[in-house]
C-alpha cells in the first residue's frame, strides 16, 4: 500500500536537498521551517538512520549523506513523473488560475478594463475575482494576488508600490455651468458629498481644507455623508452634489466626460498608495508572476 504521507517526506527532502535548508525549502512549499524539518525527520526515522549533515555555518547547512545522494536523483525523477502524470490528466484543456483581490470600487472603476485587456492576450490564463476589502485573503492565501490601497504597512504580504494616489473634485457635468469649473463661489453653493469611508493615515483632506485651498467662501449647507466610496462616486454621477474623490477610482469617468473634475488646477496628494500584495509565505507561481508584470507594467506605461 502506498503512503501519501512518505509523499509528502519526499517533498519535503527533495526541496531541503536543492536549497540546502530548511528556510529554502520552506519557502518553496509555502509552510514554516519547523515542518519542513519534522517532514524530513520523519523520513529519516522511517529509513532509519539521518540523511542530511547538518552544520552550524556555511551557506548550505544541510548536506546528504552518501546513500541520499544516490537516492536524490530516483526521488526527483519520480516526482517530475508525478507531476507529468497531473499534467497529462489535465490534458490539453488545462488553464492556469490566478485569483485576483481588490475592493469593489476599485474593481469596477480601475481594475476592470485592465482584466479584460490581460484576458485578451493571455488566453490560457483564466482569472477569478475575489471582491473585498480584506488583505487576509491574499496573507493567508485564499487569493494569488491582491490591489490594495493604503500605508503599506500588512503583515503576511509580500509588495509591489504600483502608484501614488491623490484627491480631486468632481461632479455631474449637468449641474456645471459654462465658465464655472474653477468658480469657488459656485463651488461653494453645491451640494458638499462627504465620503465617510475611514481613511487611517491616508490625510484625506477635509472639505474645510479644500475650500480654502480654493479661496471659497464656507459652505451653505451641511451636504450628504455617504459611508461607501462606491456610493459617493454614484452620487456624483447622478448629478447629487459635488464630491472629494481618489483619482484613480474616477480618472477614466473624467476622461470620458461622465464627470467634470472641478478647480483642475487643485489635487490633494494622499499618504496611500497603490500596491501589489502576494502572500509572504507562498512561492509565487509562474502564472501569477505574469499577472503581477504585466499589470505593473500597464500601469508605468501610463505614466510614460
Amino acid at each position: 500500500m502506498r503512503s501519501l504521507n512518505r509523499l509528502k517526506w519526499l517533498h519535503a527532502f527533495e526541496a531541503t536537498a536543492r536549497h540546502g535548508s530548511f528556510t529554502g525549502a520552506a519557502q518553496e512549499l509555502g509552510v514554516t521551517p519547523a515542518a519542513v524539518g519534522q517532514l524530513v525527520r520523519a523520513l529519516e526515522d522511517w529509513v532509519g538512520h539521518p540523511l542530511l549533515h547538518r552544520t552550524r555555518s556555511g551557506k548550505e547547512r544541510l548536506t546528504l549523506v552518501d546513500e541520499a545522494q544516490e537516492a536524490l536523483l530516483d526521488i526527483t525523477q519520480g516526482l517530475d513523473k508525478l507531476e507529468s502524470g497531473l499534467n497529462k490528466l489535465r490534458g490539453r484543456r488545462a488553464r492556469s488560475v490566478v485569483v485576483v483581490t481588490a475592493s469593489q470600487v476599485l474593481m469596477m472603476n480601475w481594475l476592470m478594463e485592465r482584466l479584460n485587456r490581460f484576458s485578451e492576450t493571455h488566453e490560457s490564463i483564466d482569472l477569478r475575482l475575489n471582491v473585498t476589502e480584506k488583505l487576509m485573503d491574499v496573507s493567508h492565501g485564499e487569493a494569488d494576488i491582491g490591489i490594495r490601497c493604503g500605508q503599506g504597512d500588512w503583515p503576511g504580504v509580500n509588495k509591489t508600490w504600483l502608484m501614488d494616489e491623490e484627491a480631486v473634485l468632481v461632479c455631474s457635468p449637468r449641474i456645471v455651468p459654462e465658465g464655472k469649473l474653477t468658480c469657488g463661489e459656485w463651488l461653494a453653493t453645491q451640494k458638499l458629498i462627504y465620503d465617510d469611508t475611514p481613511h487611517p493615515g491616508a490625510d484625506f483632506p477635509s472639505w474645510d481644507k479644500v475650500l480654502q485651498t480654493v479661496n471659497a467662501p464656507e459652505a451653505l449647507e451641511s451636504g450628504l455623508h455617504i459611508n461607501s466610496t462606491s456610493a459617493v462616486i454614484l452620487s456624483a454621477l447622478s448629478g447629487r452634489g459635488v464630491a472629494i474623490v481618489r483619482y484613480a477610482l474616477v480618472k477614466k469617468l473624467i476622461e470620458t466626460g461622465q464627470l467634470a473634475q472641478l478647480q483642475p488646477d487643485y489635487r490633494w496628494p494622499l499618504k496611500w498608495s497603490y500596491y501589489l500584495v502576494t502572500p509572504q509565505q507562498q512561492v509565487m507561481r509562474s502564472e501569477v508572476n505574469i499577472f503581477h508584470d504585466w499589470l505593473l507594467q500597464d500601469v508605468m506605461s501610463e505614466t510614460e
